[in-house]
């Protein structure tokens, strides 16, 4: 079961990206959005879809709403790539790893230059 949670995660990561990517029209999604991973509960009934959004905090909040009010379309979409019984009900969380990686790096070579 976990190997096939695992693959069903991958998949929906990359179906989520590419809608959210090619499918989406809406102008308050910024051009630099990247889905870092899904989880879906064992009974497959949900799934948290973490998204990276690079820009400053109210494109962030902007992005994200728009991402909330796309769920059922992006859902739709994922259920017509993927063959499940059942959709999980997704729901975008705000992940700041890759801004923190960034932000980590950069004081890790001011300290090397000083």
């Amino acid at each position: 079961m976990k190997t096939r949670l695992i693959r069903i995660n991958d998949e929906i990561a990359r179906v989520s990206a590419d809608v959210i990517r090619s499918e989406l029209s809406d102008p308050r999604i910024g051009a630099v959005v990247s889905v870092l991973g899904a989880e879906t509960t064992n009974d497959l009934k949900h799934c948290k879809i973490r998204v990276s959004i690079f820009g400053d905090e109210a494109k962030q909040e902007e992005t994200m709403k728009a991402l909330t009010s796309a769920t059922g379309f992006i859902r739709k979409r994922i259920a017509d790539t993927i063959n499940l019984r059942q959709t999980p009900e997704i729901k975008f969380i705000y992940d700041d790893a890759i801004e923190h990686g960034m932000r980590m790096r950069k004081l890790i070579e001011d300290v090397n230059k000083g």
